[in-house]
């Protein structure tokens, strides 16, 4: 597998992150309530912390042959 290749597949997991950072949040705002709401929140602010990270990383390492 090319490098190009792998940082698409590795783009593609940080959006999944972001994703699900927003679905959790969304959840955890309008459904949930208690201790509950607080582990659905910290999850989602870990996702959208870590699916940062990985996306500054991709965009940053610049183009690949």
């Amino acid at each position: 597998m090319s490098q190009s290749m792998l940082n698409m597949y590795i783009s593609f997991g940080g959006m999944v992150l972001l994703f699900a950072a927003t679905g959790l949040i969304i959840l955890a705002r309008n459904k949930l309530s208690g201790i509950l709401r607080f582990i659905v929140s910290l999850t989602a602010y870990i996702c959208l912390i870590v699916g940062a990270i990985i996306i500054f990383y991709i965009v940053l390492s610049g183009p690949t042959e």
